[in-house]
């Protein structure tokens, strides 16, 4: 239940992936036979990830993740879907001013969008979205973390970060890890040709998840827009409880969870999200973001069910606040 952190890598793209790490292990700079396969190995994958967000493959550079992807510099940057409550962002809302502010003398004005989460979750297209830049990652798609990609517009010209070589077009030196980039391609390939259906599982799972929640477990708070947002996510408030303690629970039952951005994990500071909603620091504190995936199964999704309420009603015992609502709820009702 914590697939916005990162996805299990789907047995497909570790079979796309296996030879380049055996006997295909040329250097795609080389211009022998090794090297030219591992060349067109680097090449298909790239226009698999073009073709996700219907971009051209030369519009693709190949990085080491999302982080490194996000690393630009004089532009407005507005992430595509939020990665902790799941709401999309009207990013082809805000290509349309930027434009404008271009045609008004702004011409070197861009704007770039963080991709991370929506890919494989929702249609992406950078042609409608109207964005200069945007930054995907590859484990989020089931395939291994340390292999992303940015989407740069033609008509912008970056400065490279990594200096020493001439791939990616110099504008990324260092030789590719083939290996990873032909998984990163396979996972691409295989989210868009299964997006409608990914998107519709994850959809039914969350409704049957948020349905047995509101039902099973009092004064709870879903965050985050109820219609615009990502299929998978679902961030719930419990009040009167701490949602580190309540990870905790779940992970001594086998339930994995997040109570925010796994960036950010390790932070003691109410979420900064759920705080932006107008939620006070006790439903931030109270926050817990469960997230599905392609592979989650209504097993799954029963099994939480049944341990989650258990979990929180232990928690709220041992919660003196709890204790005085129930008793100033007794005396209202009396």
């Amino acid at each position: 239940m914590d697939n916005s952190a990162t996805t299990p890598v789907d047995r497909r793209v570790v079979e796309a992936m296996m030879p380049y790490l055996t006997e295909k292990f040329g250097n795609p700079s080389s211009v022998h036979f090794y090297g030219q396969e591992a060349r067109a190995a680097v090449d298909r994958a790239r226009r698999e990830v073009a073709a996700l967000i219907n971009a051209r493959p030369n519009e693709i550079v190949l990085l080491s993740g999302g982080t490194e992807a996000n690393n630009d510099t004089v532009l407005i940057t507005v992430m595509l879907a939020n990665n902790e409550i799941g709401t999309v962002q009207p990013i082809a809302e805000i290509g349309t001013l930027v434009r404008e502010l271009r045609a008004g003398g702004r011409k070197y004005l861009w704007l770039h969008t963080d991709g991370v989460q929506a890919l494989g979750r929702m249609p992406v297209n950078v042609e409608t979205l109207g964005c200069d830049l945007l930054s995907m990652s590859a484990h989020k798609l089931h395939a291994p973390q340390g292999v992303g990609a940015l989407y740069v517009r033609r008509s912008v010209r970056l400065a490279p970060q990594n200096i020493g070589g001439h791939q990616e077009r110099e504008r990324r030196g260092g030789t590719e890890a083939v290996s990873m980039i032909v998984a990163f391609g396979t996972a691409a390939a295989l989210a868009r040709e299964e997006l409608d259906a990914r998107i519709a599982h994850m959809r039914a799972l969350r409704a049957r998840f948020e349905a047995g929640v509101t039902e099973r477990i009092s004064d709870v708070i879903f965050n985050g827009d109820t219609e615009r947002r990502l299929p998978h996510i679902s961030n719930v408030s419990f009040r009167f409880i701490e949602g580190e303690g309540l990870l905790i629970n779940l992970d001594m039952q086998g339930v994995a969870v997040s109570t925010g951005s796994a960036c950010s994990s390790g932070s003691l500071e109410p979420s900064p999200v759920i705080r932006a909603l107008g939620r006070g620091d006790e439903l931030a504190r109270g926050s817990i973001r469960f997230s599905i995936g392609k592979d989650t199964t209504d097993e799954d999704i029963d099994y939480v069910l049944e341990v989650l309420p258990r979990a929180v009603e232990n928690l709220r015992r041992l919660s003196p606040l709890y204790q005085q609502a129930i008793a100033e709820r007794a005396c209202t009702a009396v």
